[in-house]
């Protein structure tokens, strides 16, 4: 029986668009005349990462005889859905940044799950508390938790063997084991002892200082405090040391090549690393000067758009991949990637292999980015580019942080109005 129905309000134009969806590729019988119902599947990604999501696919599509998943890779798939709402054709299901959701419900652009959820006694406790919690808004939700990441950090077991220096497990540490490992040949940057090309990993080493990006009431920003200007202080103390150069290694794997030491990773890079001729290891994010742990989670969903011409078989695959955990360790094999699921996650695949260790252990602490109004922006517009100019030598670090400051409280205003 179609279930579509009761989703009250959320697909009420399913049945009048129904019609002009077919350049979507969805359609209740495929236009095979009695052959499984098409399901079209969405995401931003491309390549060998496209491959994986098919591969999933394709074993759910040999799992059950009703429906048919097909993956369309999309660029800017976010800004494809809003484009695709507007001529009515829209994908069924869609891999979804879930960091994205505050921002596309209120533009109509997902349908909430409660009555699928109620129906079929969904139990959202599975999932890791926050990342579910990024697919709720207002009190609805709008999507299930797929995949969960974390930085944690990656190190050269040679490098460091050779340098004499333990993995480290503090700022200190850090500053010491790269500086031990980093590597010149007439002045010229050779081996790379950390890889500070990330700023917009500032949020976790700010956790790290013991620091907030916003203050508790949200209505302003927090960074340009004694903890924020303690990280950059730390990170200019790295470039002073010459650990790093900004642009090293661009365009090429310095990891992988054996031409970094150290460097904050997730375990999407699992699969490439595997691939390459490099000893390497894992660890917890370093904690800082006062031993606070800092780690940011991150990861996606899955979500169905308004007005999916088949929400139905959309929900039964993200119903299957998500909530049956053999299932999203199975994705994990061939992806590298951590489901969002508790129980999958707890796999002795991830907890028997030192690989995964110090993701699941981070994972207990890890915090996904804020939510509230104009929060991306303040990072996106505010924060990140002031960061890249202090990182280039252009401005010192109280003035990248008042600049970010300024900025950021009036993006968290306006958004606000």
């Amino acid at each position: 029986m179609k279930r579509a129905t009761r989703i009250a309000g959320a697909l009420a134009a399913a049945a009048v668009l129904a019609g002009t969806l077919s350049a979507c590729g969805s359609g209740s019988d495929g236009g095979s005349g009695g052959g499984p119902e098409q399901v079209t599947f969405w995401g931003s990604w491309s390549g060998d990462q496209a491959k994986q999501l098919q591969k999933q696919a394709e074993a759910f599509n040999a799992a059950q005889d009703e429906y048919e998943v097909k993956y369309v890779g999309q660029e800017l798939v976010e800004e494809k859905l809003l484009t695709s709402l507007a001529s009515g054709s829209v994908p069924d299901v869609v891999l979804w940044d879930r960091y994205n959701t505050p921002l596309y419900v209120p533009k109509n652009a997902l349908a909430p799950l409660d009555e699928y959820l109620e129906a079929d006694g969904v139990d959202t406790t599975q999932f890791y508390e926050q990342a579910m919690g990024e697919l709720v808004v207002e009190g609805e939700t709008y999507g299930l938790p797929l995949l969960v990441d974390n930085r944690s950090l990656f190190y050269n077991e040679d490098l460091l063997k050779e340098a004499g220096v333990e993995p480290p497990t503090d700022w200190d540490a850090l500053r010491s084991a790269a500086e031990a490992t980093t590597e010149r040949d007439g002045g010229k940057l050779g081996v790379a002892g950390f890889a500070l090309d990330d700023p917009g990993l500032f949020n976790i080493w700010l956790k790290q200082a013991g620091g907030q990006m916003f203050s508790d009431d949200g209505t302003s920003t927090a960074f340009n405090s004694p903890e924020g200007l303690e990280v950059l202080e730390f990170w200019q103390s790295l470039l002073d040391a010459g650990v790093y150069e900004p642009g090293f290694g661009e365009g090429v794997d310095s990891f992988a090549e054996g031409k970094l030491a150290l460097k904050y990773d997730g375990p999407w890079a699992l699969t490439a690393l595997d691939e390459a001729e490099v000893n390497y290891g894992i660890v917890q994010p370093p904690v800082g000067p006062d031993g606070d742990q800092g780690a940011g989670m991150g990861g996606f969903g899955l979500v169905i758009p308004q007005g999916a011409e088949n929400p139905d078989g959309a929900w039964e695959f993200m119903k299957w991949w998500t909530t049956e955990p053999a299932n999203g360790v199975d994705f994990a094999k061939i992806s590298g990637w951590i489901p969002a699921n508790i129980e999958a996650a707890n796999d002795p695949y991830f907890t028997k292999d030192d690989r995964y260790q110090a993701f699941i252990e981070t994972m207990e602490y890890a915090e996904v980015r804020s939510n509230i109004p104009g929060a991306s922006d303040v990072e996106g517009k505010a924060l990140i580019p002031a960061l890249e100019r202090f990182l280039g030598g252009e401005i010192d670090a109280q003035e990248a942080l008042d600049e970010a400051q300024e900025l950021g409280d009036r993006l968290l205003a306006d958004n606000a109005q």
